[in-house]
């Protein structure tokens, strides 16, 4: 399969969680027109320092999208499933297409609902030293997955950490990983603010 390509770094997409956004640069408004007149696909990666992609991204399908005034898109991005990046195709167009091989990720058991507690104990404590504007009483009602999923597209964590969550096989890693990164994040600004 041939999609167009958007590399923004700290915007993640997962299967099954919805990423609003506003496309404002000539380029990507030529993509989001290319993805309209085609399967409405577009598919999210993150960029090296060297402009490179990651191999790994995962795919969604505009669900909604608004033309503003000022020709800006505001859409809704539904993401469908991760894949690898298979070769980069040159068209001429000023965005990146690919060519791309679905896989399955995400997948296993779901996990326990009494997981849930744990990670929103470490996530509050980590919302409140970022700022994060997130209603804990909103999210609480995800399941674990859901509320994971959630966790890194709202959070701060740098690009490779974010894109390691990406490439991640199983629920249960996930969990596992997110739940040491709040802990480690947690752990380092206690000792920058003792240090201060």
């Amino acid at each position: 399969m041939k999609i167009p390509i958007f590399p923004l770094n700290g915007a993640i997409l997962f299967p099954k969680t919805n990423l609003p956004l506003n496309i404002f640069e000539e380029r990507y408004i030529d993509m989001v027109d290319y993805s309209l007149s085609k399967n409405r696909f577009i598919g999210m990666v993150q960029q090296k320092e060297n402009n490179s992609l990651y191999n790994v991204g995962c795919y969604g399908k505009i669900t909604v999208f608004n033309e503003t005034p000022d020709k800006r898109y505001l859409i809704n991005l539904e993401g469908i499933s991760c894949f690898n990046i298979v070769k980069e195709i040159d068209t001429g167009c000023k965005f990146r297409i690919c060519e791309i091989e679905i896989f399955d990720n995400f997948n296993g058991p779901n996990l326990q609902d009494g997981l849930k507690s744990t990670i929103l104990d470490s996530f509050e404590k980590y919302k409140k030293v970022k700022n994060i504007n997130v209603n804990l009483d909103d999210i609480s009602q995800l399941n674990v997955v859901d509320l994971l999923k959630l966790i890194i597209m709202v959070s701060p964590f740098d690009v490779s950490v974010k894109q390691m969550f990406l490439e991640l096989k199983s629920n249960k890693e996930l969990y596992e990983n997110i739940l040491s990164t709040l802990e480690i994040e947690l752990a380092a600004n206690q000792e920058s603010v003792s240090i201060n």
